[in-house]
Formats: C-alpha cells, sequence, structure tokens
C-alpha cells in the first residue's frame, strides 16, 4: 500500500502526484493509498487526488482512498467530489 502524509497543498501537489502516479504504475487491480499521514489538504490537494482517480480509471484500475483525514473528507463533501473519490462525507 502507497501513502501520503503532511500537507496536500499547491505547494506539495506536484510531488504527491508523482508519488500516486509511481503507485499506479505498478501492478494490476486495485491500488491502495493510505491518507493516515496527511495533515492539511486544500483545493489543489483535493485536484490531484481527483487527477489520480482519473488515472486509475484510465488504467482500467480502482483507487482506494483509506484512512482520509476528516478535514479532506469535509472538503471533498463540500466541492460535491466526495462520491467521485469514494469518500464518505
Amino acid at each position: 500500500m502507497a501513502s501520503l502524509a503532511g500537507e496536500l497543498s499547491f505547494a506539495t501537489a506536484q510531488a504527491a502526484l508523482a508519488q500516486g502516479r509511481a503507485a499506479l504504475a505498478g501492478g494490476e487491480g486495485p491500488v491502495a493509498l493510505d491518507l493516515g499521514g496527511v495533515t492539511r489538504t486544500d483545493s489543489a490537494g483535493l485536484a490531484l487526488l481527483l487527477e489520480l482517480a482519473r488515472d486509475a480509471r484510465a488504467h482500467k484500475r480502482e483507487l482506494a482512498l483509506e484512512n482520509a483525514p476528516a478535514q479532506l473528507r469535509k472538503l471533498a463533501g463540500f466541492f460535491g467530489v466526495a462520491e467521485i473519490l469514494a469518500l464518505p462525507a
């Protein structure tokens, strides 16, 4: 299982996107991404998770976001993308 930690923000989005894409690149089947270490997310962080979900679908894989912090779930709910990311609001 791959993981992301720290802030998912405009400043860290490129590096986190590369890390997430590396997790998607190898293998087949579902990919679990542990977000338990994420401390804060802004709209850029949310956009990178949406991009990873899009990339997973393009490769016929499922992306499972696990241990998403409450702040991320609330932000996804606010923007109406919680369902797309399969996150409880």
